[in-house]
């Protein structure tokens, strides 16, 4: 699969579930566009866990100053 960007391969996604709810397609173009849209998820996820990976906030210390820590998805979701 070529370089797609995550809102292109977003949009695509929408294009095949309507395409699938549609039901105006054969069997077999339905599972080839199912297939698409399956490596279209891992892609999006994949892009997904990156950002997440990259993603940092800022924490005021006890002293006032601020440190960049890692954004814990985990551990925010808990409290």
């Amino acid at each position: 699969m070529a370089e797609k960007k995550f809102e292109e391969a977003m949009k695509r996604l929408e294009d095949i579930v309507q395409s699938l709810e549609s039901s105006d397609l054969s069997l077999e173009d339905s599972l080839k566009i199912f297939e698409e849209g399956v490596k279209l998820i891992s892609f999006c996820s994949k892009k997904l866990e990156e950002a997440e990976q990259k993603v940092t906030m800022l924490v005021k210390e006890s002293d006032g100053k601020y440190s960049q820590q890692s954004f814990d998805m985990e551990s925010k979701n808990e409290t």
